[in-house]
């Protein structure tokens, strides 16, 4: 089937789709942040076909997301994040929160997360930028930026 392509639209939500807008893409990310580097272990993780984890690792390798650092000889790669792939880690964990408050059930989220520089276990708030207030739909405006379509 043919991807929709969103990279040319006027839209950085459409843009980011346009990356990681199919199921198993987060879901890679996801297995590459927490450590699964190598094409076998992501494969096992997930139950993916090889063809289709081959697609998806080659397109966010293209998309400058994750790089291919070689670990022997024949040639064989192990994944990992570049700092725009970090950056789209960031909009996993606030998919997480969502996902722990509206679909885990009485069980609780399958994953906690603990702060490096306090030491607690929290999860992501959205926070202004300029006077670190919460930053929710609810709290702004959309105003026409500068690359906003004619």
């Amino acid at each position: 089937m043919q991807r929709t392509n969103f990279s040319g639209m006027a839209c950085s939500i459409a843009r980011t789709l346009d990356v990681i807008g199919e199921p198993w893409s987060p879901l890679v990310l996801r297995d590459v942040w927490v450590g699964l580097n190598r094409f076998d272990q992501i494969q096992a993780d997930l139950g993916i076909s090889r063809k289709v984890l081959t697609e998806r690792l080659n397109h966010l390798v293209d998309q400058g997301v994750l790089v291919r650092r070689p670990y022997d000889q024949r040639p064989r790669y192990e994944y990992h994040l570049t700092k725009k792939g970090l950056e789209l880690v960031d909009l996993l964990m606030v998919m997480t929160r969502w996902g722990d408050r509206w679909l885990s059930g009485q069980e609780g989220p399958p994953v906690l997360y603990r702060h490096h520089a306090c030491g607690r276990i929290s999860d992501v708030d959205l926070r202004c930028a300029h006077c670190g207030e919460p930053m929710h739909a609810e709290d702004i405006d959309t105003l026409p930026g500068p690359g906003a379509a004619g």
